[in-house]
């Protein structure tokens, strides 16, 4: 199964990122986490650079836009091939990049596509 990088991700458990990571390790996926500060979350280590990430297929963003514009180059270098934009992260701006290099665009919550079983059809 793909990995995906959760965007974002805090260690606070009132956040919607930490149970995306939550959920994600329930339901089998490899999982990494980037975020402004360290943690831990079901067992995964949050770290503070995207330095030695690879084979990532899926970025889901817990990320707000005005954010997200310093880490463009580095999402896009990551190579995935999908961003997920969780509600409060939508990005027109970004899309268009994304898009440009190949990259597929979902504007979606990662939570509802769990739990409707959408979020890798093939092997969920």
């Amino acid at each position: 199964m793909e990995k995906t990088l959760v965007f974002g991700a805090s260690s606070n458990p009132s956040r919607y990122s930490y149970i995306a990571i939550e959920r994600l390790v329930d339901a089998g996926v490899p999982t990494l986490a980037f975020g402004l500060r360290q943690g831990r979350v079901k067992g995964v280590r949050i770290q503070t650079s995207l330095t030695g990430m690879e084979a990532v297929h899926t970025v889901t963003l817990y990320m707000r836009p005005s954010r997200q514009k310093a880490f463009y180059d580095e999402i896009i270098r990551l190579d995935p091939i999908r961003v997920i934009f969780n509600p409060g992260t939508e990005n027109p701006e970004f899309y268009g990049l994304l898009e440009a290099e190949g990259i597929e665009v979902v504007v979606a919550c990662t939570l509802v596509m769990l739990s409707m079983r959408t979020y890798l059809p093939d092997s969920l």
